[in-house]
């Protein structure tokens, strides 16, 4: 597939679920067929709707690396076809390198990595960090073809 340039928000905004606030990415900053690398800003605003008690978690990363893998398999289906709905399944080897995400001066730069998959399951390695410095890293299993589990 080809693309012109690197997907902007408003581009994000029209290939994924997330909308509004709840879209915590500005940009795609490199993809290719393994991998994409997006830029947030959004961590250090108040508004953040991930936040609890007044603060952003750093476990409010694994969020931002499962719309990071989102916008890649929007990018990966191309305009011929929406990508196949999906939700987060799993994540696991989670390394928490720090406790919190809002007092990060530096945009977030998340990077995810498609390890492995099949029409049904997807294996992601993801970093998120700032200013060259790893913040969270782990993998994440997504499900594709399937409701997102009930909340009742």
């Amino acid at each position: 597939m080809t693309f012109a340039g690197l997907p902007d928000r408003a581009w994000i905004l029209a290939h994924i679920p997330h909308q509004g606030d709840m879209c915590l990415l500005d940009a795609v900053t490199a993809w290719d067929e393994a991998r994409i690398r997006c830029t947030a800003n959004g961590h250090r605003d108040p508004a953040n709707p991930l936040r609890a008690g007044g603060r952003l978690g750093v476990m409010a990363g694994i969020e931002y690396a499962a719309q990071a893998m989102a916008v890649h398999g929007a990018l990966l289906a191309g305009d011929a076809a929406p990508p196949a709905p999906g939700f987060l399944g799993s994540a696991r080897g989670v390394d928490c390198l720090v406790d919190r995400l809002d007092d990060i001066d530096a945009p977030l730069d998340i990077e995810a990595e498609r390890l492995s998959g099949d029409a049904r399951t997807l294996l992601y390695g993801f970093t998120v960090s700032a200013a060259g410095r790893p913040l969270l890293r782990g993998r994440a299993a997504v499900v594709l073809g399937a409701a997102s589990p009930s909340t009742s």
